[in-house]
């Protein structure tokens, strides 16, 4: 089997909880936090909704591309990435030498309220949102349950639940030394 880097990967749907449990991880591991979509938005200086807005999805997503290139120097580090990271190939490529893919689900509702709370998702801005979100939500699933090392279920938990969960099987999975998790971890 081909070796694996020691960071933890977070992927899934907008609403699992990607950069709240990212940020409870950082905190408990010590690790640093990466959020792909704060460094594509960094690097335009502006927004992921005004990203969409001016350059297209494919505009992000190209940029989102770009961002995981860089990634391949960073070490150890907790990385959230965006809903759709595991649309390109290309992406799927660049994640699986990173670490652990943790894969963040939930019940399609539950997803659907989180996501729809701040009303900026791109995505979702259309006549029927729940209808996009559904379709979304069809087409990713497949691709999250092929590159997922890990799956844990957001729906009834807290982010710190979801934090706590995924430590555990992430020590399970790579008990050795090495793994992703610092000894250090509470």
């Amino acid at each position: 089997m081909k070796s694996r880097g020691k960071s933890i990967v977070l992927i899934g749907m907008m609403g699992a909880g990607k950069s709240s449990v990212g940020r409870c991880l950082a905190q408990r591991t010590r690790l640093a936090l990466v959020d792909i979509d704060d460094i594509v938005a960094s690097r335009f200086g502006i927004s992921i909704p005004e990203i969409f807005s001016k350059h297209g999805e494919q505009g992000f997503r190209d940029a989102e591309t770009e961002a995981l290139r860089t990634l391949t120097a960073t070490g150890q580090a907790i990385i959230v990435t965006g809903g759709g990271i595991v649309l390109h190939d290309e992406n799927i490529d660049i994640l699986n030498p990173l670490g652990v893919i943790v894969w963040l689900d939930g019940n399609a509702e539950m997803l659907f309220k989180r996501a729809s709370r701040s009303g900026n998702r791109p995505l979702l801005q259309s006549e029927n949102p729940r209808k996009a979100f559904a379709q979304i939500l069809q087409t990713r699933l497949p691709l999250y349950a092929k590159i997922a090392h890990l799956r844990v279920d957001t729906s009834v938990l807290t982010d710190e639940e979801v934090a706590v969960a995924i430590l555990s099987k992430v020590r399970r999975l790579n008990p050795q030394p090495g793994s992703p998790i610092p000894a250090t971890a509470p």
